[in-house]
């Protein structure tokens, strides 16, 4: 079966990069450099950042469905993010070495699956599509956790 991957639309996070440090902090987003390869995760490219890079440490609410799974948490998105990853039966560089976590919601927003997979998820993305009451998944980060990306029947 079909999948399709967005990452985020890099839009509405170019403006929060010309605060200053307090008016991010105000909004609890902090600036930080990627100390080390595969450290910092972008969800708007769905790549991870260079040592060196800039990028914002902020909130995003990921499952804003009204059911008890409504969630948001932190995301990194890098300065340098202009063209959101957008594939059709194709894994983002981003999963590479990740251990995953892949939460299927229905169209009420409630989780009717998850599972974890090591780098490569698509024998669930099958799995968890072949029931009709599926509407999305979402894949998270298993270790620590945070949103990656949202994934629908292409």
């Amino acid at each position: 079966m079909s999948f399709h991957i967005r990452g985020l639309d890099a839009a509405p996070f170019a403006s929060l990069f010309t605060l200053d440090d307090a008016e991010l902090s105000a909004r609890s987003i902090h600036r930080v450099t990627a100390d080390a390869p595969h450290s910092a995760p972008c969800r708007v490219t769905l790549e991870d950042a260079e040592p060196g890079e800039e990028l914002l440490l902020l909130p995003f609410a990921h499952q804003t469905a009204d059911s008890p799974y409504r969630a948001s948490g932190p995301i990194y998105v890098r300065k340098a993010s202009a063209v959101a990853f957008d594939a059709v039966d194709e894994l983002p560089p981003v999963f590479a070495g990740r251990l995953l976590s892949v939460r299927a919601y229905d169209r009420a927003g409630m989780m009717t699956d998850a599972e974890i997979a090591d780098s490569d998820p698509r024998g669930l993305f099958e799995r968890f599509f072949a029931d009709s009451a599926v509407a999305y998944l979402h894949v998270h980060y298993a270790r620590r956790g945070c949103f990656s990306c949202r994934v629908d029947r292409a």
